[in-house]
């Protein structure tokens, strides 16, 4: 029914002239997949995003939990660099899903260029520019993350050192007097 409708009014005919050369097709797919595969490395940079956030989160939900229970001791100390990280980590997932989001616009873009006459070259390039834009905001939220998490690790170990060097010092004072 939907096929004779398109044939009475020309449509399909158009479609079939435009496509109907193999080399035209096998051009639309090969440029369509540098960005399927970078739709697909997006997807896995998520999936080390999304478990990172999960991380967090639980670890949150975890000391948050002590806490109410009195038993977080100095790991309360670690509740800000946590929410800083999920912040960044919520981000990071959400510029990555835009930016897997407007690739697929770009495939899409791609092969309806063989079916239309008027070029949407410029589109396409538009929609490119902005995948590549939120992909970079997210891999630097991720990359923020990151920083932030070896941040909190470096002044933790810090904060040890210095606490068993005043534990020193205590048990010697102890044993001098």
């Amino acid at each position: 029914m939907l096929f004779d409708l398109l044939a009475t009014g020309g449509i399909a005919d158009e479609i079939i002239q435009r496509t109907s050369n193999t080399i035209r097709v096998q051009e639309i797919v090969q440029l369509s997949l540098a960005p399927a595969f970078l739709l697909a490395g997006i997807g896995a940079i998520m999936n080390v995003m999304t478990n990172r956030l999960i991380w967090v989160a639980n670890r949150i939900e975890r000391i948050t939990q002590l806490d109410e229970e009195k038993r977080a001791g100095t790991l309360v100390g670690d509740l800000p660099s946590l929410e800083k990280r999920r912040n960044y980590a919520q981000r990071a997932v959400m510029f990555s899903t835009l930016a897997a989001l407007t690739i697929s616009v770009v495939i899409a873009l791609l092969f309806v260029s063989a079916f239309i006459r008027p070029q949407i070259g410029t589109l396409t390039a538009i929609a490119w520019i902005v995948t590549m834009t939120f992909l970079v905001i997210g891999l630097t939220m991720f990359a923020l993350e990151t920083r932030t998490a070896s941040r909190r690790n470096h002044d933790r170990m810090k904060e040890t050192k210095a606490r068993q060097r005043m534990e020193r010092a205590e048990q010697t004072e102890a044993r001098e007097d």
